[in-house]
């Protein structure tokens, strides 16, 4: 036996491996690809896989970013040096642009992610865009485990989680027509484990509000919302200092943090591998909505 044949991938190689030929097929299959990126960790990640998958050439689509208007301002700070850095077109849809002009309402909690949808599909009506990456991955939450790789959206952006096209090994069918696009999710087959992981092994720069801090927070429907000009405490909710850190980034109203002591990616590795709780299921207050709130949004067209 040589070598090569005794060679093995390990289990961070072979999801690389899978993400970068997902992102290939995409950039020679499809017209006008975008890849949503909102500075969160799945995003950096995704983005990091694409500029690995085209090196030494530059990614060759633009980035969207849907801006709820309540974002962490740690993330928008770390998303625009990132565009900079690796010299990408960032095309920004903001929620708040869409309330000023009574385009959408605001919601009577106060919360955005739910409002991200019609932005959403006016940018990629308006772009054009025929293939569109996100870094929803199956482990997250039960309609995001029912996805395929590639993603049918009709021309409404709407999807139908029983008119799903099979899906064999790796080959992926991106037909379409006029109107319609694809939804591409390379992290698919990822944990939120092998996330973290793959940040440590490829030592990939993350906002730092993933990592234990200090901030004044208060307890809502047991979650840890952080004190914000959008996220205030209500009447007989105290706020305290605590050491936090946030498995997942979004709209701040509506994102909780968890005590943690986690201050690397090694400490957070550990902490992620003993937790008995997703990520969403511990920190998103808009997929508490209903059994089937995060499947409802996503057949209006939500990431």
């Amino acid at each position: 036996m040589t070598q090569t044949d005794e060679r093995r991938l390990t289990q961070l190689e072979w999801l690389e491996s899978e993400a970068i030929h997902i992102i290939r097929e995409v950039a020679s299959e499809f017209e006008r690809p975008v890849l949503l990126f909102s500075g969160g960790k799945d995003s950096v990640v995704m983005l990091h896989l694409a500029t690995k998958a085209f090196w030494p050439s530059p990614v060759p689509f633009p980035v969207l970013h849907v801006d709820t208007g309540h974002n962490f301002p740690e993330v928008l700070s770390f998303r625009d040096a990132t565009v900079e850095r690796l010299g990408l077109r960032l095309e920004v849809a903001s929620v708040q642009d869409y309330i000023d002009d009574g385009r959408l309402r605001e919601r009577s909690d106060g919360t955005r992610n739910q409002l991200q949808t019609q932005p959403l599909l006016d940018a990629i009506t308006g772009g054009r865009f025929d293939a569109v990456f996100g870094g929803g991955r199956r482990d997250e939450e039960k309609a995001r485990a029912k996805e395929r790789v590639f993603s049918l959206r009709d021309e409404f952006g709407q999807w139908d989680p029983r008119n799903q096209r099979p899906e064999l090994w790796n080959l992926y069918n991106g037909r379409h027509r006029p109107g319609e696009h694809v939804r591409v999710f390379p992290l698919s087959n990822w944990t939120e484990l092998d996330v973290w992981q793959y940040i440590g092994a490829e030592d990939i720069a993350l906002p730092e509000l993933y990592y234990a801090h200090q901030r004044e927070v208060f307890e809502r429907d047991g979650m840890l919302v952080a004190v914000s000009d959008v996220s205030l405490p209500r009447d007989g909710e105290t706020t305290s200092k605590r050491q936090v850190r946030y498995r997942t980034v979004g709209d701040m109203s509506c994102t909780g943090a968890v005590e943690s002591d986690a201050v690397t990616v090694e400490d957070v590795i550990v902490e992620v591998a003993a937790t008995r709780l997703t990520e969403r299921g511990a920190t998103r207050a808009d997929d508490r909505a209903s059994e089937a709130a995060m499947e409802d949004r996503k057949k209006e067209g939500y990431f």
